[in-house]
Order: C-alpha cells, then sequence, then structure tokens
C-alpha cells in the first residue's frame, strides 16, 4: 500500500504559448467625466442621475479605537471604515475585530440530513455517505434569501435563505481515516466515492435571529442538497449535441456526469447559481502514444488546455475498480482513444469540463445545466452586470498565466419580469448572445473581441486552429482568443462589479515569471524581489494587484473600455515604488483572490497567498474604492511606467479577519439587511506532513485553543456583530 504525492498545478497553470502582447508600452488614459448611476430594486446596475460617491477621505489618520454603530440607513455606503483593524497574526484561529465574532458554520463532512450522523474525527464516514454531508475545499458562495410563503427567492428576505457554496477540491491528507491509499496500483473504491462526492456544490437553508442575528443550519430543510462529481448535467447553448462533447455516456453530446474544480462563483439576476469549472484539466490521464490516434487539430486543442500525451491525473481516480458503482464512473477519468468513435469512449471526456454551470437552488427536479455559449477555459468566477432593457453582460477570467478576460453579452434584454424564472430564464439569457475577449490599447483603451464563427479570421482557414462552428469557438475559447490577438493576463481570477458606477475589477493574483518570461508593462508593471522567512528569494509580481475597467457609455454591449490599476498587494515596509498604493499595517495584503461589491458599494477583498505567510494568515479587508482615474500616473522599481488608482488610507482599506494555520480565505456571501456575512476557510494546514501531524486543528481551535489533536477540516464561518448591529457599517 502507497501514499499518494502531492499534486502540483503546473501542468494547468501556463499553457498560452502564442505571441499575443502582455500590455506592453500602455502610456496613460483619458478619463472623461462619468455618467452616475443608482442601483435597481434587484441590487443590480442601472444607469441614471444619482449622488456622487462618498467616502475618499484624504486623511490618513484610522480610527482604530471607535466603537462600532449602526447607521440610520443601512443601504447606505459607509462614509469611512471605522472598526478595529485585525493585526497581522499566524494564530490557528478566525480572528475579527472587537466587537464581532465569528462563528463555524458548516465544515467538511457535516450532514445535512438527519439520517446521516454527525462528523467524527476517529470515525470517517463513507464514501456514499458524502452525498449528503458537506464536501471539502469550500470556496465561492452566495446566499439566497427565501419567502415562506412561495417557497422562491426572494432577495429582500435575511431571515431565512439557501446559502449555496462550491467544494473546490479536496485535501485527501485529512479526508481518509488515514491519508490517500493505493492498492496493487489501484485507489480503493470506497476513497474514490469520497473524494468524488466531496466535490461539487452544497445548497443548505439557514436561519437568522432577527434579534441576536445567531445563524444556523436547518438540518431537516427540503432544499438541503449536495451537486457532486456524479451528479447528472445537461448541456444547453451553441455546443449541446455537437460531436465534442460525444462519450460513452452520452453519445449524442447532451449530457455528462458531475462537476469539480468550483473555485469562484457568479448568481444571476433571477435567482440562480453559477459555479465554475477552473482546473479541470488535472483530472485526466492521457497515455503517451495517445497522439498517435489523435487528428492534428485534436492534438493542438489538448496541448493548449495543458493535456499532453502522457499527462497523469491528480487523484488517479481513473484506477478504482467497480464494485458499489460502475466501471465506467472510473474509465471517464482516461481521456485515451480506445475505440472506433468518440461516441464510444471518453476521448471527449475533458471537453465536457471548463464551462460555467447553473444550478437552481430551488428546484432540485432539474438537473443542473452547463451553458456552453459562454465558453470553455479556467473558469475562476462570474459578475453578471444587469440593466433593465440592456442586454445581460458576464464578465469572466481565466484562471492561468497568461490567459485572459471574457464577456457573454445576451441577446435577449434584461427584464426584471424572469426574476424566478430558473432553468427557462437561463435558457432565454446565457444559450444565444456574443462571446468577448478583451484587448487592451496603449493609449488606456481596450476593446471587447467578438469570439464569433466567420468573424475576425475564425474559420477553417485559421492558421491556430481549423475552426468549423461556432461550437468549435467556444470550446476552444483559449485557442479563439489566441487568433485575434487579446492581451495576456496575469492568472485574471475574481471579478465584481461596482454597484455605485458599474466599473468591473477582477484579481490578478500573483505571478513569479513576471520580469523574467513575461516582461513588464503598464497594467503588469511590477517585477521585484522579497525575502520569504529570511531565506527563500521570491521574485516577480510577487503579492499581486487589482485591475479594474468601465464600458463606453456604461453600456453592456460597450465593444470599448478605459482602464487601470485599482490596488496594488505588498509589504507596508516596502519601497513606495513597489507599495504603489500606500499600504500601511493595517491593510497590507498579498495576492488577492476573492473579491464581491456587497449592495451598498463596499468591496470585500480576500487573499490566496504564500509570499506573506511568514508574517501572517491569509486574510479579508473591506475596501471604499473610488472610481477609474482618480490615481495619477506611477515609476515601478524597475523603471515601468503605470496608471495607479488614488492611494489608499486606514479609512478606505481595512483588515477585518485573519484565517487560521496555511488556509485561504474565499467565498464571500452577506444576508441583504447586512448583519451576517460569510467567508470560507479552505485547507487549513495543507502543508502538513501526513494526517497524524497536522500544523492546523481548525475549526477545533476556534472555540478551543488549546486543541492539537483535531483533523483539519475547509468550513463556512458566519460572522455577525455582538451588538446585532451592521456589518462595516
Amino acid at each position: 500500500m502507497t501514499e499518494l504525492s502531492p499534486y502540483h498545478e503546473d501542468q494547468e497553470l501556463d499553457n498560452n504559448t502564442s505571441d499575443n502582447i502582455h500590455f506592453r508600452d500602455i502610456l496613460e488614459q483619458h478619463i472623461s467625466r462619468r455618467s452616475l448611476i443608482s442601483k435597481t430594486a434587484s441590487g443590480a446596475v442601472a444607469l441614471t442621475l444619482a449622488s456622487t460617491l462618498t467616502g475618499c477621505n484624504d486623511d490618513d489618520n484610522s480610527n482604530n479605537n471607535g466603537t462600532p454603530t449602526t447607521p440610520t440607513n443601512p443601504d447606505k455606503k459607509p462614509e469611512k471604515l471605522t472598526f478595529n483593524a485585525v493585526a497581522k497574526n499566524l494564530n490557528d484561529i478566525v480572528t475579527v475585530p472587537e466587537g464581532y465574532q465569528a462563528t463555524v458554520l458548516y465544515a467538511l463532512g457535516d450532514s445535512i440530513n438527519p439520517a446521516y450522523p454527525e462528523w467524527d474525527d476517529n470515525n470517517i464516514p463513507s464514501g456514499p455517505s458524502f452525498q449528503f454531508r458537506s464536501g471539502d475545499c469550500h470556496d465561492g458562495m452566495h446566499f439566497f434569501g427565501l419567502n415562506a410563503a412561495t417557497q422562491r427567492f426572494d432577495e429582500s428576505v435575511s431571515d431565512r435563505g439557501l446559502l449555496v457554496m462550491n467544494h473546490e477540491y479536496i485535501n485527501p491528507t485529512f479526508l481518509h481515516p488515514k491519508g490517500p491509499t493505493k492498492v496493487d496500483g489501484r485507489r480503493p473504491e470506497d476513497e474514490v466515492i469520497r473524494e468524488v462526492n466531496a466535490h461539487g456544490v452544497s445548497v443548505i437553508e439557514i436561519k437568522k435571529d432577527q434579534t441576536t442575528q445567531k445563524v444556523e443550519v436547518v438540518k431537516n430543510s427540503v432544499f438541503n442538497r449536495r451537486i457532486t462529481g456524479s451528479t447528472v448535467m445537461d448541456f444547453a447553448g451553441v455546443a449541446a449535441g455537437s460531436t465534442l462533447l460525444a462519450t460513452g455516456y452520452s453519445p449524442a453530446g447532451r449530457q455528462t456526469r458531475g462537476t469539480h474544480n468550483n473555485c469562484g462563483n457568479g448568481y444571476t439576476p433571477w435567482g440562480t447559481y453559477l459555479t465554475t469549472e477552473e482546473n479541470f484539466i488535472g483530472y485526466f490521464v492521457r497515455s503517451a502514444g495517445d497522439d498517435a490516434l489523435r487528428r492534428p487539430e485534436e492534438i493542438i486543442a489538448l496541448k493548449r488546455y495543458g493535456l499532453k500525451a502522457g499527462s497523469s491525473s491528480r487523484y488517479a481516480w481513473e484506477t478504482a475498480k467497480g464494485g458499489v458503482e460502475s466501471q465506467d464512473l472510473y474509465d471517464r477519468w482516461n481521456a485515451d482513444v480506445k475505440t472506433d468513435t468518440a461516441s464510444s469512449d471518453y476521448r471527449n471526456g475533458p471537453n465536457t469540463f471548463g464551462w460555467m454551470v447553473e444550478i437552481d437552488p430551488f428546484d432540485g427536479r432539474q438537473n443542473p445545466v452547463k451553458r456552453t455559449s459562454l465558453g470553455r477555459f479556467a473558469h475562476e468566477d462570474s459578475a453578471c452586470r444587469a440593466v433593465a432593457g440592456q442586454p445581460l453582460a458576464f464578465y469572466m477570467g481565466d484562471d492561468s498565466r497568461g490567459e485572459y478576460i471574457y464577456k457573454f453579452v445576451s441577446d435577449a434584454k434584461w427584464d426584471t419580469k424572469d426574476v424566478n424564472g430558473g432553468y427557462r430564464a437561463g435558457d432565454k439569457y446565457m444559450n444565444a448572445g456574443k462571446l468577448y475577449v478583451a484587448k487592451f490599447n496603449n493609449d488606456g483603451s481596450g476593446q471587447w473581441i467578438e469570439l464569433s464563427y466567420g468573424k475576425n479570421g475564425l474559420d477553417q482557414s485559421n492558421t491556430v486552429y481549423p475552426f468549423g462552428s461556432q461550437a468549435d469557438v467556444v470550446t476552444f475559447a483559449r485557442l479563439a482568443a489566441d487568433s485575434v490577438g487579446a492581451t495576456k493576463m496575469d492568472r485574471p481570477e475574481w471579478c465584481t462589479v461596482n454597484p455605485e458606477n458599474g466599473e468591473i475589477y477582477v484579481t490578478l493574483t500573483n505571478n513569479s515569471n513576471r520580469g523574467s518570461s513575461y516582461p513588464t508593462d503598464a497594467a503588469n508593471p511590477r517585477a521585484y524581489e522579497d525575502l520569504y522567512n529570511n531565506e527563500t528569494v521570491q521574485k516577480g509580481n510577487v503579492n499581486g494587484h487589482i485591475i479594474r475597467f468601465r464600458e463606453t457609455g456604461d453600456l453592456t454591449t460597450a465593444e470599448s473600455f478605459k482602464w487601470d490599476i485599482y490596488l496594488f498587494g505588498a509589504e507596508a515596509s516596502m519601497a513606495s515604488n513597489i507599495n504603489l498604493s500606500g499600504l500601511t499595517d493595517n491593510n497590507d495584503l498579498s495576492s488577492p483572490d476573492g473579491m464581491w461589491f456587497d449592495p451598498r458599494g463596499v468591496l470585500w477583498i480576500q487573499t490566496d497567498d504564500g509570499a506573506y505567510t511568514d508574517v501572517t494568515n491569509c486574510m479579508m479587508l473591506a475596501a471604499l474604492p473610488g472610481q477609474i482615474g482618480d490615481g495619477t500616473k506611477a515609476t515601478t522599481s524597475n523603471g515601468t511606467e503605470t496608471l495607479v488608482g488614488k492611494k489608499v488610507t486606514d479609512d478606505t482599506l481595512r483588515r477585518f479577519l485573519t484565517g487560521p494555520k496555511e488556509c485561504e480565505i474565499t467565498g464571500i456571501a452577506m444576508t441583504p439587511d447586512y448583519k451576517a456575512i460569510f467567508i470560507n476557510v479552505q485547507h487549513p494546514g495543507e502543508d502538513s506532513a501526513d494526517y497524524a501531524t497536522a500544523n492546523s486543528h481548525w475549526p477545533a481551535t476556534q472555540t478551543n485553543p488549546g486543541n492539537t489533536t483535531a483533523r483539519p477540516r475547509s468550513a463556512t464561518v458566519v460572522i455577525t456583530r455582538k451588538d446585532g448591529g451592521v456589518i462595516a457599517g
């Protein structure tokens, strides 16, 4: 019996070998006076006259001794941040400001069905039982208010709702009794079933006391369910029914089984959840001799998505021998050509992942739907901008080095009557539309280049890939983006829309190769060195940054935009030509990843970092941003000129929490009354050598800091004010 070696994601992170630009020589921009906007009843943005932004204070003095107070109008954006900034620390708990409390709500293995017992560290439940238990590595998340009378979505309800969250991947070291194993080269079936079921999505009903703000999971709710790596999914959109999606399970290319590596998320204005499939390619194996059985264009596409001949799989699910489940459930992870036709093997298995998946949390009778018209790539996140009377715009990042930012614009114009329209509304707004990719120009402007078959050279004569249909274009969106000259980015991750002015923000987490294989440029301007733990030299864009852009005319259909860089991650002690945003000890950060604007206009920023963790665990901050053009030009330590947003102060950016050891802070959701905010703690103790010597014992340490035996578990945490007031009010 042998244990599995750790998985390394380099196979999936850097597969763009095109010659497209890296934002070189962008010099300056002209920012015109903006139309002002307000929020519609649904919390989405709409064009109209409104008050100008407030809350950006030039005074660097922070109010760290202030007592949180409840504003008269909880929907109003705070003029400045007044909670006590949380100090950087390496503690094994979730640390929140004075006057706040953090409560573990839903952890790995927790039962969502009264028929299944609670989690027991010393008696790990069976693999099949995880169809009724929390999955692992909690990630993107959203709260949907539940109307007691209609049992449907109601955005005004805070005391009862459905919390929907992703389970991105697994930490097998602690998921199994003694870590993952192999016997005679095969993974045990129960371990594989547990791992597959620990992926996917949870839908859980929660209730909140209107006085104390205490939040609890409703264990016997009819809405509680799990979507896993084996759940049947339907395809919809332009690639549905394509031969590219044909498999032995669905020869017609209309269905597949499962969703996995669900990282960031999105939600629709009609009340459904969007889960993204990110690093999906590493779940498949492909033998060294498979290229000899493939057409040249197939090899091009497989290499572009990182599944080269001889690639091994992340968890070796394909090695399991069926008994409890059909052997077909394990064979599907082998992408080799094994038969005469694609409809009788799983050579196209990788093509059935990498999509945006729609889930109606209020309707468990219908299959989730993979919306193919939005393109296939390493989807990190999605943000929908909804303006009544305009088409919807979905903004999406492809989380790999050198990849792109995409936009999908629906053909149908948004009609608020479609709220609670479920999958029928999804068909209306997500099946037909135009897919675009972003290109950035030297003058600070940018274009959305349409990715449609027959336009911009996307046809069979294309020298990058011979596109024969729109199904080809969306299935191999990366190749289409390469061929039209899209601009390479540094791992575009979460996207969010500022409800105050409609600007779109995207996190660019970091890039250790910036300044070497990726030359610095105005939008990726920093290449520097930093010493980790006084031993290891870190190079490149060590700490990451956040870029933002605004559509021309504030139209969702715009094919041009303006942009600048809102925030640079950095240590407070770094030189000013590295710490370009003026960060202090109250707000310095590294590797921004998760990010979300709440409807008031407060921006929540989370970190997934390995560069500053010698000083502090990962964190979440609250921010009150300005707008594009509120800053100036700056020159970095390596001499690159760039466009910088207005420097932050302790009043406009402040650390709200830190997480336990070796975790990522991710996933953000909030009740509509702003009195409970939810975050996820992912993979605490992930660097532990084995199950018996864990580096973290969270979440047990949240209530018992002296615990030195509990297994670390990913979990959802709810944060409330002790006085029952508004979060960051």
